[in-house]
């Protein structure tokens, strides 16, 4: 039970940064919207989304060194540990390089007639481009230490970090009201410059608060260790190019096709997607941990256990509000944004119906990086996630389907992965997919059938000014019971009984 009020007092503290942040991160996409326009918006997250797919993905990368050191932990083995996190180092340092080196050249060939920006914007695109690179080198020597605080289940100092983060992004955007510089490079310049003040709060806490976070032996990597970490490293990067490729690789290909003003609506959806998926992302942080341990202690049904429950969880923590939203999506909106770019509603929709999707078989990701073994796992999964942009090049190219059948192909890629992670995890880690079936598929289905069909009542009974208000509110209500009674099993409800009543325990003890 120790390890799970761990487990819940990180998840209640991530839940808490989660809805500041969501809440002040969906406002400052409003003001900045409003204050770049359409166009200047599309190509700041054009710019942004290539820097991005580019530098892989900051979140990726630290698996590698979160993996390692979790498994150690699980191990008590502080020696090693110390010796993964210098190594670490060492390596993201030397990637931090290589990668901005890479960016100033792909930049050369960017700007030369293939991304479509009007001529008048290129100037300042260019600009935007340069100072994000730079900070790229940031993003990725804050890995380790991020791996270490996610490791150490460290979620609070996460969390301040985060929330810090959030209010420069808020000051920054109402700052834009009052710049009379070109509001783009302003706006660009500006968000780069977080990444370095969040890489410093980072680093100088893990220094002084844990001993095997040290500059000694830096420079004299351990040959073996390396090698692991690299191999590890690697493929996973690889599996992250993939994502992340994909997902940025379809904004490119919208461009190409219908312009930059497309990529504001692709922006905006990528948004609330990714501001969604807090909620699911929040819980696997807090349970990512303990699945890494248990495999690094040898408790490979622990670990199983664990993954199956995240999977759920991660499943019904993004449904409980995505859900409502999708369906009242064009009043949120227009309530959010006032005016709408072109196609941002269809958008919007079928983004969280494939990060719902992706949240069929969440756990299973987190059970093959805990396995380690993850060379051809990468490469398939990865492929097929990469095999959506030539489906949708081609379906733009060969037919006249709107731009939203992009995304249509989006939500099949997603469910074809799905299947392809299950049957991993049943040659690798002797998953059993009947049991996986009973424990979470059938109980997901049965808790969103019900949730679904009470959205579409409301939506066709009810009519009144901001209705959405009341979905979701509602919603939420009828939603909690739901997935205790049809989504849980016995085993999970007596958990989670347990862990409120310790919970409430501690806090009347308070």
């Amino acid at each position: 039970m120790q390890a799970s009020s761990r487990v819940a007092l990180n998840t209640f503290i991530l839940y808490g940064r989660m809805i500041l942040t969501m809440g002040i991160s969906l406002y400052s996409t409003r003001i900045v919207l409003k204050a770049l326009g359409d166009l200047d918006y599309g190509i700041f997250n054009l710019i942004a989304g290539t820097i991005v797919m580019l530098s892989f993905l900051n979140a990726a990368m630290s698996t590698a060194s979160q993996r390692y050191l979790s498994f150690h932990q699980g191990k008590k083995d502080y020696n090693k540990q110390k010796q993964v996190f210098t190594n670490s180092l060492f390596l993201h340092i030397l990637l931090g390089i290589l990668i901005v080196i890479l960016l100033e050249i792909a930049g050369l060939f960017l700007f030369d007639g293939f991304l479509n920006i009007p001529e008048s914007r290129v100037h300042s695109a260019k600009i935007i481009y340069h100072y994000m690179a730079v900070t790229v080198f940031f993003t990725v020597i804050a890995v380790p230490f991020t791996g270490l605080l996610i490791a150490h289940e460290n979620i609070w100092w996460v969390a301040i970090v985060n929330i810090v983060e959030t209010f420069l992004k808020l000051a920054i955007a109402v700052s834009l009201f009052y710049i009379e510089f070109d509001k783009l490079i302003t706006y660009g310049v500006l968000s780069a410059s977080i990444t370095i003040i969040t890489f410093f709060l980072y680093a100088v806490f893990s220094f002084k608060r844990y001993s095997e976070c040290t500059f000694e032996n830096l420079f004299k990597p351990e040959k073996n260790s390396i090698r692991e970490l690299t191999s590890f490293a690697g493929w996973n990067l690889i599996g992250a190019l993939c994502g992340m490729g994909r997902n940025q690789g379809l904004a490119l290909i919208l461009n190409l096709f219908f312009g930059a003003v497309i990529n504001a609506a692709y922006g905006i959806a990528s948004q609330v997607g990714a501001q969604l998926l807090f909620f699911s992302r929040t819980m696997l942080s807090a349970l990512n941990p303990q699945i890494m341990k248990s495999e690094g202690s040898g408790d490979r049904e622990r670990m199983l256990r664990l993954s199956m429950m995240a999977s759920k969880f991660g499943l019904f923590l993004l449904a409980i509000f995505a859900i409502p939203i999708i369906f009242e999506m064009p009043s949120i909106l227009r309530f959010w944004l006032n005016d709408i770019p072109d196609h941002t509603i269809i958008f919007c929709r079928l983004v969280l119906i494939g990060s719902l999707t992706n949240q069929l078989t969440i756990g299973i990701q987190s059970a093959m990086q805990a396995y380690g073994d993850i060379k051809y796992y990468q490469i398939i999964v990865g492929g097929m996630l990469l095999f959506n942009l030539p489906l949708a090049y081609a379906i733009l190219k060969f037919s006249d389907f709107p731009p939203y059948s992009v995304l249509v192909s989006y939500v099949f890629i997603e469910f074809c992965a799905c299947v392809l992670r299950l049957i991993f995890a049943k040659y690798k880690l002797k998953l059993s997919i009947k049991k996986y079936f009973e424990n979470v598929i059938f109980k997901e289905i049965i808790a969103l059938g019900i949730i679904i069909l009470f959205n579409i009542l409301v939506v066709e009974c009810i009519e009144m000014p901001y209705r959405f208000g009341f979905t979701l509110i509602v919603s939420f209500l009828i939603s909690l019971p739901t997935i205790y009674v049809f989504g849980l099993n016995s085993a999970e409800r007596l958990m989670l009984n347990g862990i409120i009543n310790k919970l409430r325990l501690k806090i009347f003890k308070s």
